[in-house]
């Protein structure tokens, strides 16, 4: 009889440490079933006549907590290889089926950066998600070779109205509808790019249209945003980098000069040939003799910010690829930061 009892206080008192949560928060643990994926793999070829047409229908099983629960469901892509570490969302859903257009599908692929001239290698998941509190469950994953066109791709962008905007060549002063624009080319709500701001005294803010009907300062200079906050103070004129997560509500900026550098160029890598800003164009320019070789672009004659090209195809990437010059001759080197996906041309005069 001992055993007995001693047995079932030693049950009772395991099987109360799996259910009881003493604080609240504490994840659910326990043995779940991650949904699965129907298969959809395939060659792909897009067109803009296809752009309305449904691309795909994706189907999966349903997810097992355990339990009774509404589990939401979210279609996932990223680049090969990638292991979903820089993951896209395409739908979210508590259905078991969610579809997307041959046009939706080509717009993600273009913010996510795959190229119009090679087909770009795409895996696909579903994530199944309860609460907080409980394991997120991915499916099993399918793989699609996809070559999207090539469209001018409107991005999300946020405005920057200040009392730098006449003197720099942006319009009237606190005017949004002339203002320069940054923007979110992964459509994350998370922006980027560059402004000439010009004059003494310099103050701005940011705004989510040419209005005012949304926009943030910072009530405590302090790298975060409130809503209709207090204006924004730079030190000094200068050609700045911003960054805006609306997400976090937090924001930076950097001051930047921008030179060429390489083994192309007169200072080879050891030296930055500097470039000069058209307030014109809104360009970087300068004109001088490359040998045949590699060029990089780069701020402040230093490494921490610069650009390279990883598919030579006129579109920068921060810390891309050495840019090759074919052969020597005179240049004028251009570069374009205040469009969305960073430009740059090297013409032989």
């Amino acid at each position: 009889m001992k055993n007995i009892i001693i047995i079932l206080i030693t049950f009772g008192i395991t099987f109360s440490s799996c259910i009881y949560k003493d604080e609240v928060g504490d994840p659910v643990i326990g043995v779940f079933k991650a949904p699965v994926l129907d298969n959809i793999s395939g060659n792909y070829v897009f067109t803009e006549e296809q752009a309305g047409n449904v691309f795909k229908t994706f189907k999966w099983a349903e997810a097992d907590y355990g339990f009774q629960s509404a589990i939401a469901y979210t279609v996932q892509i990223d680049f090969a290889g990638k292991n979903f570490a820089t993951a896209s969302d395409l739908v979210t859903t508590t259905e078991l089926t969610a579809s997307i257009t041959v046009g939706a599908m080509n717009q993600k692929l273009l913010s996510m950066g795959a190229k119009t001239n090679v087909p770009s290698e795409i895996e696909v998941r579903v994530v199944a998600k309860v609460s907080d509190y409980a394991e997120v469950l991915p499916s099993n994953v399918s793989k699609m070779s996809i070559l999207p066109y090539k469209v001018v791709i409107e991005y999300p962008s946020l405005y920057l109205p200040g009392n730098y905007q006449a003197a720099s060549g942006y319009g009237n002063d606190w005017s949004p509808n002339f203002a320069p624009q940054i923007y979110s080319v992964k459509q994350n709500n998370i922006y980027e790019g560059y402004v000439n701001m010009v004059g003494s005294g310099i103050m701005f803010k940011f705004t989510d249209l040419p209005d005012w009907s949304i926009n943030w300062g910072d009530d405590g200079f302090n790298g975060t945003l409130e809503p209709n906050g207090a204006d924004i103070p730079v030190p000094v004129a200068g050609y700045y980098r911003m960054k805006v997560d609306i997400p976090k509500l937090t924001y930076s900026y950097l001051k930047t000069d921008w030179g060429v550098i390489g083994d192309a160029t007169p200072g080879g890598w050891d030296a930055d040939t500097n470039m000069t800003y058209d307030s014109v164009s809104k360009t970087w320019k300068v004109t001088l003799s490359l040998t045949a070789g590699k060029i990089k672009f780069r701020a402040n004659d230093g490494w921490d910010l610069n650009y390279g090209d990883n598919d030579f195809d006129g579109s920068l990437e921060e810390g891309g690829a050495d840019i090759p010059v074919a052969a020597a001759g005179n240049y004028t080197v251009t570069l374009n930061l205040e469009v969305a996906g960073y430009a740059y041309e090297i013409k032989k005069n």
